[in-house]
């Protein structure tokens, strides 16, 4: 019997910091659905209005098992491809495609990509403080808990500003010195690592805020930290530059959470200058090509790190668990800790044990969604801060 698309349902709710858009795809089985992660914070609305006005007339009636037909279509169908809005709103079409293709078979969605290559996958945690002690001090607290592999930052992307000069008059922006920023890291690395030893795994996050040159300096200088890996050194645009980071240091480098286009990894990675693809799955169209993008990576040694902070859903976090499990270039999961609302309004997402995060059995991606207490934390509207970076004369740079 062909099992068809009935209707397509976008629910966005916020418990935490973060607008969490998650599509419901309803069919023509009474009782079956799927769940799918299309979460864009900056701009829920228009991807909501993207699945609701051009997505949902699309896909309905369309068959539920054909999963690589409908996300081509998909992607073709609105003929310009490839930007956030609409590689997201794909993507909870998709994920929850997979979803419903699990849930038929009665299995999770791991087995149906390979079956499981490991029990569980190791997650990292931020451990961002404001000084190099309290980072140390919350590297400690978490250490109590399990875990073994830390992101460290002073303060925020860009460091901790307070002592900046600006000119007069400089207008409202999220302003940060590169200069101070590289210095006040190096010197946080040098803290945590004299105080908790090599054993432990550190990560940093530039995130993008460096121009070319002081990123290739930046990169050489933290060699010496053993870093687990050196995240967004570079923004996409200036990609090119990483040949240069390679001839200088061993620094193993991760990239991707802003990637949209297959031209954006295909050539860091087939060119060997990244170590970890670090792509937020919704972001780049869901499942079905985050699988494929896994299996391209492992022909060149290059390993999985999906994005996974408080900005992508509950449903999201377990799509990227089920790739975990089954990718043989699997290298580490970032986690973002949830609170005790997330498991009640998402019941069955992942949970983590002695730093590893585990998958339920459940068939499909094993996670649902509580309506009801969803409803109860509507999206706000706001205009995000942080985002507005200006380096200290007030000029607007890449956040």
């Amino acid at each position: 019997m062909t099992i068809t698309i009935r209707d397509v349902k976008v629910i966005v709710t916020q418990p935490g910091k973060s607008q969490l858009v998650v599509v419901k795809l309803l069919t023509s089985e009474p009782g079956l659905y799927g769940l799918g992660c299309a979460t864009f914070k900056q701009r829920f609305h228009a991807v909501r209005a993207a699945i609701e006005h051009h997505l949902r007339p699309f896909v309905i009636g369309r068959n539920v098992h054909n999963i690589e037909q409908i996300w081509q279509l998909a992607m073709n169908n609105g003929y310009w491809r490839n930007g956030p809005i609409l590689n997201n709103a794909i993507s909870g079409i998709d994920q929850a495609l997979w979803d419903i293709k699990g849930k038929l078979a009665g299995m999770p969605v791991y087995q149906l990509l390979g079956g499981k290559v490991r029990e569980g996958a190791h997650v990292y945690i931020h451990c961002d403080a404001p000084t190099k002690e309290q980072v140390v001090e919350n590297i400690r607290a978490r250490q109590a808990e399990g875990y073994r592999y830390f992101r460290v930052q002073i303060g925020i992307y860009g460091g901790v500003s307070s002592q900046m000069v600006k000119p007069h008059g400089a207008p409202h922006g999220a302003y940060f010195d590169p200069k101070a920023y590289m210095r006040d890291t190096l010197d946080m690395l040098a803290h945590v690592r004299a105080e908790l030893g090599d054993e432990i795994e550190l990560l940093h996050d530039v995130h993008e805020r460096l121009t070319p040159i002081d990123a290739v300096q930046f990169a050489k200088d933290v060699e010496q930290f053993k870093l687990f890996f050196l995240e967004d050194v570079l923004p996409p645009e200036q990609h090119a530059w990483f040949a240069n980071i390679r001839q200088q240091c061993a620094t193993p480098l991760a990239m991707g959470e802003l990637f949209n286009n297959p031209h954006e990894w295909q050539p860091l990675i087939s060119n060997r200058q990244i170590d970890f693809v670090r792509m937020h799955i919704s972001q780049m169209g869901g499942l079905t090509p985050a699988r494929k993008v896994a299996a391209f990576a492992d022909m060149f040694g290059v390993r999985t790190a999906w994005h996974g902070p408080s900005d992508t859903s509950p449903v999201g976090h377990a799509v990227n668990l089920h790739v975990d499990m089954s990718v043989p270039n699997f290298g580490i999961q970032e986690w973002y800790r949830p609170k005790q609302l997330d498991y009640d309004i998402f019941p069955g997402m992942p949970t983590v044990r002695n730093g590893y995060l585990y998958p339920n059995d459940q068939p499909g991606l094993g996670v649902d969604i509580d309506e009801a207490l969803a409803a109860n934390y509507p999206p706000q509207d706001e205009v995000i801060d942080w985002t507005q970076a200006r380096l200290p004369d007030g000029t607007p740079v890449r956040p």
